[in-house]
């Protein structure tokens, strides 16, 4: 049977409950156990594909096309394995099945009522992925405790913690422990008050984790333990690391893994093997060169709103051992006069994905002058679709040339709404989503940086690229090198005569890992590499 550990936060959000609850299941699977998370959403959205990335950062893309929580991917890239919509949950998921199963006379008349129904199917889904197998299943509740939205949670945290055995159930409380500059003391009285909300509803923590800025002393980590009714070896300090990478072997050094273990009754088994983690940190913290990317996006004042596309970075700098400093480049202030002045001193430029029209002709401007100057390329789904319209524009002469999104009156719509999208009326996941299948073009550079025929990469899109105007785009040398064997979808474009110059439909960055940093992420930071030691030789026209 599986074992259940569920990670609350008190005090603040953003603590980083995903960053912790990756790095324990980090520990747990380098000791050999199955190991899945789980993130619990308290808002009534029924998945966050329909709000703005002010709201919750980006949406993450499963391979079975699920819109989730910016959390799994951080789940995904701590331990290399995907996760699924089953790993989602929302308020609105939750209540959305029991209003169904109402409508269906599925209660049989009963009153519906937040306890037991609402609770009976959160507790339901929390389980769900404990059926399939797994030694551990560790879930996240989103929000904070004493949140009125959060409370049915905690509620059914408390009905599990009753109903399943006392080693089958453990709670981990991440709460913040603030430093006082003018008294010089770290303050427990905040993580106090957030045990003492959860108390009230029941829930007792296990293990107490703080985040910190400055280390615990044994007399600060026996108060709190005394006042949270906790063993003070439960009491772990998280302080604050120069990169989320560094928390597994923080996590580590506090036993946060061999606590939880102990606490469940089950095995310690052999040291976490972690020889390849260490690899990739000492790499990532020693680099030999640096890169400057331009992230070209609307998005670019909340990292969140990028934060797959900032990690395949890490993650492919350490692969090519240098630091990739991202210069954050809003497109709507790009233009014509302004673009060299902005777009110089790069080395490499990545046009991020997006939807709508504001920052689009920025978008399309610094394109034009990637492929002039012979700078680094790579266009991320809606940065495809605007090397497309570019190309259209500025080789091929079509002026006007367009998406549908942006102008629906365009006499040349380069990029089209895809043909099973244009009955769809409701917004929330409708769109292209989820992995499929692409051929890369033989001798391409896209085939050799794959070493693959066939390809599966993961999509979120509504507009696809128009295969009226592909003829045309060849001739004059663009190449579609990869593109959907059922479909004849373009997947991918490049331009052969250019240093590097791709453009993707799909979202590579959502595959990236520490153990397997994407290939396209990792040859971007090569050429961008090759351009900041000999710049010169790649100012060409393309």
């Amino acid at each position: 049977m599986a074992k259940y550990i569920f990670v609350t936060g008190g005090v603040t959000s953003s603590l980083g409950k995903g960053i912790i609850s990756a790095s324990l299941a980090k520990l747990l699977q380098a000791r050999g156990f199955s190991v899945t998370i789980q993130k619990f959403d308290p808002y009534i959205n029924v998945d966050p594909g329909t709000l703005n990335p002010y709201e919750h950062g980006e949406c993450y893309v499963t391979e079975d096309g699920a819109e989730t929580d910016l959390d799994l991917g951080h789940y995904e890239r701590f331990l290399n394995i995907p996760t699924t919509q089953a790993n989602n949950v929302t308020t609105g998921k939750i209540y959305q099945t029991v209003i169904n199963k109402e409508r269906e006379g599925a209660y049989l008349g009963k009153t519906v009522q937040v306890i037991p129904h609402i609770t009976d199917e959160i507790k339901r889904r929390m389980q769900l992925l404990g059926a399939q197998g797994y030694d551990i299943v560790i879930t996240e509740i989103g929000g904070t405790v004493g949140d009125i939205e959060s409370l049915p949670f905690i509620e059914a945290v408390r009905q599990l913690q009753w109903e399943l055995p006392d080693e089958d159930c453990l709670v981990v409380h991440l709460t913040l422990i603030p430093y006082l500059r003018a008294a010089k003391e770290l303050k427990t009285k905040p993580t106090q008050h957030s045990v003492k909300l959860m108390s009230e509803n029941g829930v007792n923590p296990d293990i107490i984790v703080c985040r910190t800025e400055h280390p615990l002393s044994p007399e600060i980590r026996r108060k709190i333990a005394l006042f949270c009714n906790v063993k003070q070896e439960a009491v772990i300090e998280a302080a604050d690391a120069s990169t989320i990478y560094e928390v597994p072997l923080t996590m580590m050094r506090e036993q946060l893994d061999v606590i939880c273990l102990r606490k469940m009754g089950l095995p310690l088994g052999h040291e976490p093997e972690l020889s390849a983690w260490k690899a990739f940190l000492d790499k990532l913290k020693y680099p030999k060169a640096k890169v400057s990317i331009g992230l070209i996006g609307k998005y670019i004042e909340l990292q969140d709103a990028y934060k797959s596309i900032l990690e395949a970075f890490v993650h492919a700098g350490a692969v090519n051992e240098c630091k990739v400093e991202v210069v954050n480049i809003h497109s709507e202030f790009i233009t014509p006069d302004n673009v060299d002045e902005k777009l110089a001193p790069l080395d490499g430029l990545l046009v991020a994905p997006g939807f709508g029209l504001r920052g689009i002709e920025g978008k399309i401007t610094a394109v034009r002058y990637a492929r002039e100057q012979g700078l680094p390329f790579f266009g991320i789904c809606l940065g495809m679709q605007m090397a497309a319209i570019e190309f259209s524009r500025n080789v091929l002469g079509l002026k006007g040339a367009h998406s549908t999104e942006m102008d629906p009156n365009t006499p040349y719509p380069v990029i089209d709404l895809m043909e099973g999208q244009k009955e769809i009326t409701e917004k929330g996941g409708t769109m292209r989503l989820g992995a499929y299948d692409c051929d890369t073009a033989p001798g391409s550079l896209v085939r050799s940086i794959y070493q693959h025929a066939r390809i599966s990469e993961r999509h979120r899109h509504r507009w696809e690229f128009n295969n009226v105007y592909l003829s045309d785009m060849e001739q004059a040398g663009m190449l579609a090198s990869g593109r959907n064997p059922e479909t004849g979808l373009v997947e991918v474009i490049e331009l052969p005569k250019h240093p590097f110059f791709i453009g993707v439909q799909f979202h590579p960055e959502l595959k990236s890992t520490v153990e397997n940093p994407h290939p396209l992420f990792v040859h971007f930071i090569a050429a961008a590499r090759a351009h900041a030691e000999n710049p010169s030789s790649d100012r060409k026209s393309s």
